[in-house]
């Protein structure tokens, strides 16, 4: 028999099909160019090699563009070109010019926000509605907050010196191109180094539209170089030994390699990496709003975040309430066109990345967790996988202590504040987490306690320019954002 509460809160299967919406494609017009080359010294050129490779849509498995293949002499030519731009004209401006640059940039990137997100989508395969309303709007929050700062260094480092490292070279990944590069670009150059900057081989087409605004704001030759490629070209832009500053978001295994390479040398480093999240959920949070949190922090961004949410500790007493609206909620999302405004959930980046989320369900079921997904349809083309639930978890499944990056949740419950803290530290990550109650004493309590870089109260994947993100243990070293992310930029010797 159900019950009233239930009626309440089964809405998608209560009224199936009626909820169905009409296709709502994109429709605004992208400039998608045959071919990019790289970005070197103010110039598209084509690599020395002549290689390219293939941008595919993840959403169709179709190809978008060639990209050029950079070697190590295209590498070598994006450093000398940084480093004559250090010691020429951006080493020369005054840094409240410097500053108006970014402004500039910033201006740009929100007139062009609209094509700059559909390119985003289609490379990536992420929904349009997060890339319009998300990642846009805080690509260029990034480069306005680091403008402001540019002829501001010496307060924020009162009685310090702070100069210039030189030149940084800096590797980011697939899953928020136009927004790491942001991330890395903007406060670099506030703090007048130069960058020679690789995005990942599945995703950069948006970023080589990125340095057309650099070229139409008219930033000076060399300040800013792209190589596009795969792993090979990360090592050589990390190994260079002209760089001063390494700046790497990506995996915990490539980030250690990283640390081994630049060990003993002069080299700054910045290590953003893995993570596996907890969202802690206790019988007196207010459950709708978290069950809304928790879909946000796993299934909107299909997973790929290094701080999605992917494991949820929720308290025994409301367990079944929780999990129940959060099936519910579930059954309502949308998996489809990453340009339909509709699509809630989106492609994979790619096959490989694909392959490695069907493995880990594999996993999970082979190790005795209970599968369940929605009954939503999934695209036949492209690479699309359902948001996963993995119920009755254990501590000791690799669905828990690995990092999947991908829509997959492990869901375990806990009975007391002190059972449920262990768990969430029992992982080799430490990159972010959610907390939700009612009581303001919890949150300060609980938060003190976990040994993670970033933890939000009530909420989830919140960002802003002007905090700080980083991990500890094997999440990575450094931070980003605000003041700490000018400090990774700057010698205060």
């Amino acid at each position: 028999m159900t019950t009233d509460d239930e009626k309440q809160t089964t809405p998608a299967l209560r009224f199936g099909k009626a909820w169905d919406y009409a296709p709502a494609p994109e429709t605004t017009p992208v400039p998608l160019r045959k071919s990019y080359g790289l970005f070197l010294d103010g110039e598209f050129v084509a690599p020395r090699s002549g290689k390219t490779f293939w941008s595919i849509n993840p959403a169709t498995g179709k190809r978008l563009a060639r990209i050029a293949q950079a070697g190590e002499a295209d590498v070598d030519r994006a450093v000398k070109a940084a480093r004559r731009a250090r010691d020429g004209a951006w080493g020369k401006m005054p840094a409240a010019e410097r500053g108006k640059y970014l402004f500039r940039i910033a201006r740009m990137i929100q007139e062009k926000a609209r094509e700059l997100a559909i390119l985003e989508s289609m490379d990536g395969g992420k929904p349009i509605k997060e890339s319009r309303d998300v990642d846009l709007p805080l690509v260029a929050a990034h480069f306005f907050h680091y403008a402001g700062w540019a002829d501001k260094l010496d307060y924020a480092f009162p009685g310090r010196k702070p100069r210039p490292l030189g030149v940084a070279g800096q590797v980011i990944p697939w899953n928020f191109p136009l927004l790491m590069a942001a991330w890395k670009i903007a406060p670099a150059l506030a703090c007048g180094n130069t960058v020679v900057i690789k995005p990942a081989e599945t995703t950069s087409i948006s970023i080589l539209h990125l340095a057309r605004i650099f070229q139409e704001a008219g930033l000076p030759e060399g300040v800013v170089n792209i190589v596009t490629g795969a792993g090979e070209v990360g090592a050589a832009v990390v190994e260079h030994p002209d760089i001063d500053k390494v700046a790497f978001t990506g995996s915990t295994e490539v980030g250690k390699k990283i640390a081994a390479a630049v060990a003993g040398t002069r080299k700054k480093l910045t290590l953003e990496l893995g993570g596996k999240a907890a969202n802690i959920v206790f019988e007196d949070a207010p459950i709708d709003q978290a069950v809304e949190g928790i879909i946000n922090g796993i299934f909107f961004n299909q997973g790929h975040v290094c701080c999605a949410g992917s494991r949820l500790f929720v308290q025994e007493s409301v367990a079944d309430t929780v999990i129940r609206k959060l099936q519910d909620r579930m059954q309502t999302l949308i998996v489809g066109d990453p340009l339909d405004k509709n699509t809630d959930i989106g492609a994979i980046n790619s096959k490989p990345q694909l392959e490695k989320i069907e493995y880990y369900l594999k996993v999970g079921k082979e190790e005795g967790a209970e599968l369940w997904q929605p009954s939503c349809p999934v695209p036949d083309n492209g690479f699309f996988c359902r948001p996963t639930l993995f119920l009755n978890a254990t501590q000791s499944h690799r669905i828990v202590q690995e990092e999947i990056f991908g829509p997959v949740l492990a869901v375990q419950t806990f009975r007391t504040p002190e059972e449920g803290i262990a768990k969430a530290n029992n992982t080799p990550y430490g990159l972010s987490g959610g907390v939700w109650t009612d009581k303001g004493s919890k949150i300060f309590k609980v938060t003190s306690k976990i040994r993670a870089g970033v933890l939000w109260a009530n909420t989830y994947n919140k960002f802003d320019p002007g905090s700080p993100f980083g991990g500890y243990k094997e999440s990575g070293m450094g931070r980003e954002g605000g003041l700490h992310g000018l400090k990774e930029y700057v010698s205060l010797n």
